[in-house]
């Protein structure tokens, strides 16, 4: 579940033993650093939300999370973001 990237595999055309250590010492600090990223990422997204917006239209909303509920103006309805699986989308709650 890599959303973040990762070092190269290989230094090209190194040859000093210093380096090769180097390299593996940070390579070890991504793979760390990629895994509570991750992890924080996976917590974010299970926490339900409690933003309630008031929108002209939903699609001004740059970035929802699940659980989230908006006013929209323009169509006149509450509506609730949802995210389940591969389903993500405003959904009419009235």
């Amino acid at each position: 579940m890599a959303r973040y990237p990762a070092l190269p595999v290989n230094i090209a055309g190194t040859d000093t033993k210093e380096l090769r250590e180097l390299y593996q010492t940070i390579e070890s600090w991504s793979a760390l650093l990629l895994s509570e990223l991750d992890s924080r990422d996976i917590e974010v997204e299970s926490t339900p939300s409690t933003n309630i917006y008031a929108v002209v239209t939903i699609t001004s909303i740059g970035r929802p999370r699940k659980g989230d509920i908006a006013y929209s103006a323009s169509s006149g309805k509450y509506k609730g973001y949802v995210s389940v699986g591969s389903t993500k989308e405003w959904q009419n709650l009235n």
